[in-house]
């Protein structure tokens, strides 16, 4: 592993913290569909697992870094704010600008008449698991496998509920079993597209380190807030959505400070 660029090391731990959302989909396919109920605490234990993620495995290291080359005591601070914000933005305008389709509020951004459902439901989660790949790529371009391994197995965990959420939805939309589980599998291919990102920005331009870190931090801590912990709230399961965020964080807390 030491051998390999960050690039590659970043493509490589996306990939697999993304497979792991085909292998959360895989109930769908024997009947065995958990209740909302269970749902809801798995994807309060996702967003557990983000939250965690960009402060520890981000948002400090990134302080880090920018106190590290300039001098001054605001500074530092100013930039990662800065850059959380951006990254916030850049998935919200994501949001508003590509044609997506959530499953219980219907469709968002710009007409798409000419776009199948099943592509609709695709962009939505794909504006959600970029983010997250990115932030696994600038994990392993800041610090290698120290930086990278947190982030990955966080997120590969999270991304188990999330892919059995994406499949059931699909299914409750009339979808055959094994074209849920597909659709699902696919949304998963879209982090390592984010992983090489990352990790290139990161590798080639050292300088950008704090503001890659954060910008990832920021995308997430978007996705947390618009999409999951509404959409775990929806039903009336607040307290095991929130019992699963609970032990979301302090596992990758300790995966971090484990790991790390």
């Amino acid at each position: 592993m030491d051998t390999l660029s960050p690039v590659m090391l970043g493509f490589l731990g996306s990939l697999a913290a993304g497979a792991l959302t085909a292998f959360g989909a895989v109930p769908v396919l024997f009947g065995r569909v958990p209740s909302r109920a269970t749902r809801d605490l798995s994807l309060g234990f996702a967003a557990g697992v983000m939250l965690a993620a960009s402060f520890f495995s981000l948002i400090i290291p990134a302080l880090d870094a920018a106190e590290a080359r300039l001098a001054s005591d605001a500074a530092p601070a100013a930039i990662v704010c800065i850059a959380i914000l951006l990254g916030m933005g850049a998935v919200a305008m994501l949001n508003e600008r590509l044609p997506h389709e959530h499953f219980r509020t219907g469709r968002e951004g710009p007409e798409a008449a000419s776009l199948r459902r099943v592509w609709l439901f695709v962009f939505a989660i794909a504006i959600h698991n970029f983010p997250e790949g990115l932030a696994v790529g600038v994990g392993f371009g800041a610090d290698g496998v120290s930086g990278g391994m947190p982030l990955a197995l966080g997120i590969g965990l999270q991304n188990i509920p999330e892919g059995l959420a994406v499949a059931v939805a699909l299914l409750g939309e009339g979808y055959p079993r094994l074209r849920a589980w597909g659709v699902a599998a696919l949304t998963g291919l879209v982090e390592p597209v984010g992983g090489v990102l990352g990790a290139g920005v990161v590798a080639l331009a050292e300088p950008l380190l704090p503001w890659g870190l954060a910008f990832a931090a920021g995308a997430m801590l978007y996705v947390i807030s618009h999409e999951i912990i509404p959409e775990t709230h929806r039903s009336g399961h607040q307290k095991k959505a929130t019992f699963g965020l609970s032990i979301g964080l302090v596992l990758m807390l300790f995966l971090d400070v484990w790991l790390g």
